[in-house]
């Protein structure tokens, strides 16, 4: 009974962050559209510049609560748990101040970094000026990302799911309010990240976790730091494939607009992934760091093919529609001023092939977890690093003209994906025993499904206005995609997949 109970929570808690994440990740498109009716020159200096505090984000911010605060924090009593939270949280404030500082002072260093020296095709004293404006947003989402660690910790996911939300909602506002000039550019986004802070701090007060700032050390705050200090090399990885990403793409070899539509594609793939892969994680991982803490590893197995097949069941289709409609769903940030020959044609390239990755890569994003909740930093560390170093490789060698180009990407980043897959799955198997065939007879029945889903909504679209603007990008999108949806979940039905089922009696319970 209590198995079942815990059963329901944890697809309770995952339909919560995934509800969210719908709601922010939609908001995300809808900012970005907006964004995009500035001027291609500030747009792409502002692609740029927003990576600057992307660059630490992870490490302080969400990936360092998520990876080393959390396992840390479940297994203390309830008066140790505030007084670490208490410690963490003054020492992070003190490390984002000295950020702060350095990298307003450091802007043109750092985006001299990013740009490619041969002049390209971003204005590097408007990027310089957008950097200095948006370098606060990191101080703010660490902030904010503290708040949202202690209450997902606790399990409490609807609050924390409104924050990514409020910060889409106080950028859009603020930015069609605002005159379209690199000024309101840079401060739209740093007042989102003040939007998400504020918005969780009544949840924090009422739940009794809102934590007093403290430079005393902490002696459980050395085990938070170690298993920081792993996590800090994995990202450094990841940020140095987005440094090389950004330089290559600021080079004179392609046209105004490709940063734009880099950016673009990114938030339609972090759409998708977001929602459909790292919501479940997110969502399943403080229990299981209880079944860790607990060293119940038949639970913890269990709850790791249930994420598993939960992930790949919703996650393919999503995959292969964004595969098949790529050109629609860049549309949708085409409006008057908005559309630009060159940023349209970047990231429908990019997406096509990059879409493809979503399935790998949200697998990746849970298997990590379960090595850290376990304490095993270093193979995934060591894995992850590798793996993104390899990633730069297959970049200087497919996205040339004469191999793939911007498809390059898409086809590098699952290649590695799958890859990464593979050896993750081999270590969890030999560490602590895995079902690996069903999750192979999930992958068998689903990823077929969805790609006849995808060809599908591809042959639709033939019957279509053709795409490039918002309004024809919304219709393919919306009537393809539905009837390719409908065919996938109708394949799911006819092969028995359990989730297919498992959604339909919830359906059921609520009507």
């Amino acid at each position: 009974m209590a198995q079942a109970r815990g059963r329901k929570s944890a697809i309770r808690n995952t339909l919560t962050v995934m509800a969210g994440t719908l709601g922010s990740r939609l908001l995300g498109v809808v900012r970005q559209l907006v964004i995009n009716a500035f001027p291609t020159a500030l747009t792409d200096a502002f692609a740029v510049a927003s990576r600057v505090p992307n660059l630490f984000r992870e490490l302080l911010a969400e990936g360092a609560l998520v990876n080393s605060f959390i396992p840390v924090y479940k297994s203390l009593d309830a008066e140790e748990r505030a007084q670490l939270a208490r410690s963490f949280t003054g020492v992070l404030i003190a490390i984002n101040v000295v950020l702060l500082g350095l990298g307003i002072w450091a802007a043109p260093w750092i985006v001299s970094v990013l740009i490619s020296t041969d002049g390209g095709n971003v204005d590097y004293d408007t990027a310089v000026y957008i950097t200095r404006l948006v370098m606060p947003f990191l101080s703010l989402i660490s902030l904010s990302s503290i708040a949202m660690g202690l209450l997902n910790a606790d399990e409490h996911f609807k609050e924390t799911s409104l924050a990514p939300i409020a910060f889409n909602l106080a950028s859009i506002a603020l930015l069609l309010l605002a005159p379209h000039t690199a000024t309101w550019l840079g401060i739209g986004w740093t007042v989102g990240g003040l939007a998400q802070l504020l918005v969780q701090l009544p949840a924090l007060m009422r739940h009794r976790l809102m934590p007093r700032p403290s430079l005393r050390w902490h002696p459980q705050l050395g085990r938070v730091l170690l298993l920081m200090a792993p996590f800090a090399l994995t990202t450094s990885s990841r940020q140095f494939l987005n440094v090389v990403v950004t330089r290559f793409l600021s080079s004179g070899a392609f046209p105004a607009g490709t940063q734009t539509g880099y950016l673009n594609a990114e938030v339609l793939f972090q759409m998708g992934l977001g929602l459909f892969a790292v919501s479940p994680a997110l969502a399943l991982y403080p229990r299981l760091a209880t079944f860790g803490a607990a060293k119940d590893w038949d639970g913890f197995r269990q709850l790791t093919v249930q994420a598993l097949r939960m992930i790949a069941f919703v996650a393919a289709p999503v995959s292969a529609l964004l595969v098949a409609l790529a050109p629609f769903a860049m549309s949708v940030f085409n409006i008057g001023s908005g559309y630009d020959p060159g940023k349209f044609s970047a990231g429908t390239q990019i997406l096509t092939t990059w879409a493809l990755g979503i399935v790998p890569w949200g697998i990746n994003a849970f298997l990590v977890r379960t090595f850290y909740v376990r304490e095993r930093t270093l193979e995934p560390v060591i894995i992850s690093a590798v793996s993104f170093l390899l990633e730069v490789g297959l970049y200087a060698l497919l996205t040339r003209p004469e191999v793939l180009g911007l498809y390059g990407f898409g086809v590098s980043s699952l290649i590695m994906g799958v890859l990464t897959n593979v050896v993750l799955l081999g270590l969890y198997h030999r560490q602590v025993g895995f079902p690996l065939r069903e999750l192979l007879v999930q992958l068998v029945r689903v990823l077929p499904a969805a790609a006849l889903a995808g060809l599908a909504a591809a042959q639709l679209v033939r019957l279509l206005p053709a795409p490039g603007t918002l309004l024809p990008g919304l219709l393919g999108f919306a009537v393809a995609g539905a009837a390719g949806m409908a065919l996938y979940l109708a394949l799911a039905f006819v092969l028995r997949v359990r989730e297919l089922k498992s959604l339909l009696s919830r359906v059921r319970r609520a009507a």
